[in-house]
């Protein structure tokens, strides 16, 4: 087994592509989203996600490598590996800038950096729970039915992610239109160009040079004082502060179901990359993932890794062990020497953005494509109470807009609702919803489940677990913030009891009605 073969170069451009994509959203949301400066962007953030990834791809390339030798084969291909895309979107708008908005209301003042702190917080979080899943993820699987998980990562990626970018997309379209075109033909019309260029590649390239036309490029002003050599350094300090702030527990209902979405994510892919005819055992592949995701928040990265989709692809364009190595060294070099920050400049995110809004396609798609057919509506439930969440961001971020939210305006309070009434929104609904709506969107899914299957017993399980996370305030319990709604982390009891009824309705409907 060879440590490199010619076709290791086609998929170096894949996943090096695909992570780069992801390296720009994460400057580009923490620069203008949450207000990150620079230096807290290029000098922690970057060489952070740098440790994060090295050690995972330089890890799955030997993996490979040792389990080719140990079968006499020249023919596995690593696990691909990069930043979690839909991690990166929770984090960034249901973590760190709830986050940021509570310490903005509360007159700290730096709040970006306690939103880093936070980040740094909930990163290590879903690492240890990826690390803690590598010994109970079959069984993770085998009690939440696949359409309770793969909805609720459809309704973050239909809304936090493919909607943002579809309006981005139609307020740029020359660029965002024929960009997404191009991903269409090459994802899924398959089309192939010649000499084997990588299709992402293409639509990258495509775009960068209509921005440049279109004045969408150069972003900002050429960078001065961003090269150098940014070895990463532990933050623990960093991290203690966070697990010392008001806001520590504040956000478990994103944490805890997004570490165990990553967790069963990557399952599902190593079953994928087995499919493909490459066994590895999952005990130790889940146990790196982990390990780099805790890595990432020790050194100053909030964003979560994972073993990425699309191991048979990588596999079938003849990609093997070195493809992962060649990614760890250049997204390292990108990372700890300041370059990204010229690549910022002359690549805006509008380039590649149609490859970010075909990923969240690609899940939400999924959630209907590998579930039973019969199962549909419980997908269906599983996608509201996320897009509930997004109307809800939106809703509050247009009143920010309109300076509302501020000292001045403190207009986030209960008189609110009344307003929302009178365009017939019921926005006390929306905002209960808001809070643990991952958790919410996994057991209304999972409960419709058992109920399409006449499992009354088992649905008013999960409806019993609804009850318990809303007295124990972890979902639908809100407070009211200058600027924000958040959790607050008390006893929802009204939603507690009506669960707890549903649950005493799914009981008695086993003797109350009549069978077929």
């Amino acid at each position: 087994m060879k440590w490199f073969v010619l076709e290791d170069i086609d998929g170096f451009f894949g996943l090096a592509l695909d992570n780069l994509v992801q390296l720009l959203v994460i400057v580009s949301l923490c620069k203008y989203v949450l207000g990150f400066s620079d230096g807290l962007v290029y000098q922690k953030i970057l060489p952070g996600s740098a440790v994060s990834l090295l050690i995972g791809n330089i890890y799955y390339a030997w993996q490979a490598r040792k389990l080719a030798m140990a079968q006499g084969r020249d023919d596995y291909c690593a696990l691909p590996y990069g930043i979690n895309t839909v991690s990166l979107f929770a984090y960034v708008f249901l973590v760190m800038l709830p986050a940021k908005l509570m310490a903005q209301s509360q007159g700290m003042e730096t709040p970006e950096l306690v939103a880093w702190q936070v980040g740094l917080l909930a990163c290590l979080g879903s690492g240890l729970i990826e690390i803690g899943g590598a010994f109970v993820a079959d069984k993770l699987r085998t009690i939440t039915p696949r359409a309770a998980l793969l909805s609720t990562l459809a309704g973050i990626a239909l809304t936090f992610i493919s909607l943002g970018f579809l309006f981005r997309s139609y307020a740029n379209p020359v660029v965002g239109l024929v960009t997404l075109a191009v991903i269409l033909l090459v994802y899924f019309g398959r089309v192939k160009f010649k000499g084997g260029i990588p299709g992402g590649l293409v639509a990258v390239v495509l775009g960068i040079l209509l921005s440049w036309m279109t004045g969408l490029a150069p972003v900002g002003d050429l960078p001065n004082n961003e090269l150098g050599l940014f070895m990463p350094q532990p933050v623990l300090a960093d991290l203690w502060a966070a697990v010392l702030s008001p806001f520590s527990l504040t956000y478990l209902s994103v944490i805890i179901p997004m570490g165990v979405f990553n967790v069963i994510g990557s399952l599902q892919n190593i079953e994928s990359a087995e499919a493909a005819g490459d066994h590895y055992p999952v005990q130790s592949s889940l146990m790196v993932n982990g390990l780099g995701t805790v890595a990432a928040s020790l050194f100053g990265s909030c964003f979560p890794t994972t073993i990425y989709i699309g191991h048979p692809g990588w596999k079938a364009m003849g990609a093997r062990v070195g493809y992962s190595i060649l990614n760890a060294i250049f997204i390292t070099l990108i990372c700890v020497t300041g370059t990204l920050a010229f690549i910022v400049w002359a690549v805006p995110i509008d380039a590649g953005m149609a490859i970010v809004l075909w990923i969240g396609i690609v899940i939400a798609a999924q959630a209907f494509q590998t579930t039973p057919q019969h199962h549909a509506p419980a997908v269906v439930m599983g996608l509201l109470p996320g897009i509930a969440a997004w109307g809800a961001f939106m809703a509050k971020s247009g009143l920010r807009a309109a300076d509302y939210g501020t000292q001045e305006m403190t207009a986030f309070s209960a008189s609110l609702l009344d307003n929302f009434k009178q365009a017939d929104l019921w926005m006390h609904g929306a905002f209960a919803l808001e809070q643990g709506f991952i958790l919410t969107a996994m057991i209304l899914s999972a409960l419709t489940v058992c109920v399409i299957e006449r499992r009354f017993v088992q649905a008013a399980c999960w409806s019993t677990a609804a009850s318990v996370l809303s007295l124990a305030g972890l979902i639908h319990s809100y407070q009211w913030t200058p600027a924000d709604t958040a959790l607050s982390l008390t006893p929802a009891w009204e939603w507690g009891m009506a669960y707890a009824v549903v649950a005493l309705v799914f009981v008695s409907s086993k003797y109350l009605v009549i069978k077929d």
